[in-house]
């Protein structure tokens, strides 16, 4: 019971991740402050600022719902207010509330970088600035940031520039304010070493990626384990497993949504977007989000299957396909790719297509060698799971008969 009669003001905590360490803090007796934005029911997402209410003071805590919108000032500062008014003070500031998008800086539209940047980035500052005159007054306050650690490899950059800005902006204001009060109020970064199952997980990753997660209670046990600590412990960007490795917990199936499968580790550590695109693949998922490929190798075995391809295509291919494909290829070879069967009399090469694709192939570019070399055909490619297709199958199946056409002038 060590966060008993603590107040916490939790950003976010209507579901997911705010609301677990909402409930665990709750089985200690402590405050909850709910703030968050939904305050009715939301047609594809579970919960309201009520609902967690109620399940906080289920589990034995004191609730206080207030609609807050972190962008807006206004609304900050009467929640703010109400906490100190009805609890009579605030001790612990957690800042979950965040926004995603995936997206390339081209394919970013600004209301979503704006939207970002508003609740990330700048919703995080504000509500700390808000937060810190009542935190100074608490014997054992906190700041607890869920953002990553700042890796500053470009990977984590170039697909989703504008996220990775906004999510670092949570991280650069651990950095600077727990300097800025240093001795006075511990401030810290903690961030999932796998991927959580969340409302924001399942719209990323599809149905199929909730057996590769764990619960939202790592999270919340390794935020109660750094929230017990001293107002010393801080500037620290640390990971739940690690935290609660250094705390004895040994047994991490418990928190596995299904104990024994492989997980997906998170964003920003040590595994390379492509990579993880590919594991979600594996395992069922289909990510939202799309890596952007690597130029691939100079005289590698694409480029010498696209001069196979380039040979053997002409008018009677053309006309008889009418189909303009991309191939997005990752693995060791990666890259994207095109083959024209819709003008003149075809072309084919690396980069975008000359138009909009009627087909895109998405696959690992070993498997992709293997099925223009006959060994692996597009239907069973498909039914495998090693590729997937975005657009018209029956134009995916008419590549068999270009690959038929190839392996003959390869012989």
């Amino acid at each position: 019971r060590k966060l008993a009669g603590r107040t916490l003001f939790i950003t976010g905590a209507s579901r997911g991740i705010g609301k677990a360490i909402a409930l665990k803090a709750a089985r200690d007796g402590a405050n909850i402050v709910i703030a968050a934005k939904t305050s009715e029911p939301h047609p594809k997402l579970p919960g309201t600022i009520y609902t967690a209410a109620d399940e906080v003071e289920a589990a034995g805590g004191r609730a206080l719902p207030c609609v807050v919108d972190i962008r807006d000032e206004q609304q900050i500062g009467a929640a703010v207010q109400r906490a100190v008014e009805t609890f009579g003070g605030i001790d612990i500031l957690v800042n979950n509330a965040s926004a995603i998008s995936l997206t390339g800086t081209l394919e970013t539209p600004m209301k979503k970088v704006d939207l970002m940047l508003g609740i990330n980035l700048r919703g995080t500052y504000l509500t700390s600035k808000m937060v810190i005159p009542h935190l100074l007054k608490s014997r054992s306050p906190h700041i607890l940031n869920l953002s990553p650690p700042l890796n500053l490899n470009p990977i984590w950059f170039k697909n989703h520039t504008a996220y990775t800005m906004a999510k670092y902006g949570m991280s650069m204001c651990v950095l600077g304010m727990a300097e800025e009060f240093r001795g006075q109020i511990a401030i810290n970064a903690l961030w999932p070493k796998t991927a959580i199952q969340t409302a924001a997980m399942d719209m990323l990753g599809g149905e199929g990626v909730g057996r590769q997660c764990r619960k939202a209670d790592i999270i919340a046990d390794a935020a109660y384990a750094v929230l017990s600590k001293p107002k010393d412990y801080t500037g620290h960007f640390l990971v739940d497993e690690d935290v609660l490795r250094a705390h004895g917990v040994q047994d991490f199936d418990q928190y596995a949504v299904q104990p024994g499968h492989p997980l997906l580790p998170d964003f920003f550590l040590d595994e390379a977007p492509e990579m993880l695109a590919k594991q979600m693949e594996q395992h069922g998922a289909t990510p939202a989000f799309k890596p952007s490929s690597t130029t691939p190798n100079s005289g590698g075995p694409i480029e010498s299957t696209f001069d196979v391809i380039k040979a053997v295509i002409n008018n009677d291919v053309v006309n008889a396909t009418q189909a303009m494909y991309r191939f997005d290829l990752s693995g060791e070879h990666s890259g994207v790719w095109f083959l024209d069967l819709k003008s003149g009399s075809g072309s084919a090469g690396q980069g975008e297509p000359p138009s909009k694709a009627d087909v895109v192939m998405t696959m690992d570019s070993s498997d992709f060698s293997k099925m223009f070399a006959g060994k692996l055909k597009p239907t069973l490619a498909f039914m495998s799971g090693k590729l997937r297709i975005k657009g018209d199958m029956t134009l995916a199946i008419k590549l068999e008969k270009l690959m038929s056409r190839m392996n003959k002038a390869k012989l």
